[in-house]
């Protein structure tokens, strides 16, 4: 059975993923600010905190982390830099203190979205840290030994978030179907790939 931490497992993707591996036979470790596997990713105490206690895992999948939405002439520095230390050095930092603890052949995987490829107007904060995160993996795979990997998956907006914004989301995935897709990176994608919704 393998071990595998999700980080941000109260979010809409996040339990979403949580509730697939334990139905795929994985033993969970759902992790977030609150709870009973406590861990704030954007305070590298507590990521350090966290990962002593797990001890070693089979993957680490992170759907945390936040980051500002606004026109650029409109984003404040306190909203830029809550993007950069949130939703991305969190998630560098992740793979930082989590690599330490990653058994040979396991797996992280982070989260940007689909805006690192395909912006829009008021995304600009959004779009950087999901493209910053993506050049990250990449170079990280490059690095990594005994089989590990890093991957990064670019979700876009799903079903659910969608309609709790008001926006239209017919044509929209659900989070189950957004799951699906890092539980195959789990078991099929190379070190370094980019995960899509298919």
């Amino acid at each position: 059975m393998q071990k595998s931490v999700v980080i941000g497992a109260t979010g809409t993707i996040g339990k979403a993923v949580a509730q697939l591996l334990k139905k795929s036979g994985h033993e969970v470790i759902p992790a977030s600010r609150n709870g009973e596997n406590q861990i704030d990713i954007d305070d590298p105490k507590s990521i350090n905190q966290f990962f002593a206690k797990t001890g070693s895992l089979d993957n680490i999948v992170c759907a945390a982390g936040n980051a500002s939405f606004g026109m650029l002439a409109e984003l404040t520095d306190e909203q830029i830099n809550l993007s950069l230390n949130s939703k991305l050095l969190g998630q560098v930092n992740i793979v930082r203190e989590g690599l330490q603890f990653l058994k040979p052949n396991g797996a992280i995987i982070l989260t940007g979205g689909i805006l690192a490829h395909h912006p829009g107007p008021a995304t600009s904060a959004i779009a950087l840290v999901n493209a910053g995160l993506e050049g990250f993996v990449r170079a990280v795979a490059l690095e990594l030994s005994e089989g590990r990997k890093v991957l990064i998956a670019h979700p876009p907006f799903v079903k659910e978030t969608a309609k709790a914004m008001g926006m239209p989301s017919d044509q929209l995935p659900p989070a189950t179907v957004v799951a699906q897709s890092y539980l195959q990176g789990l078991q099929n994608q190379k070190n370094g790939d980019i995960i899509y919704v298919k």
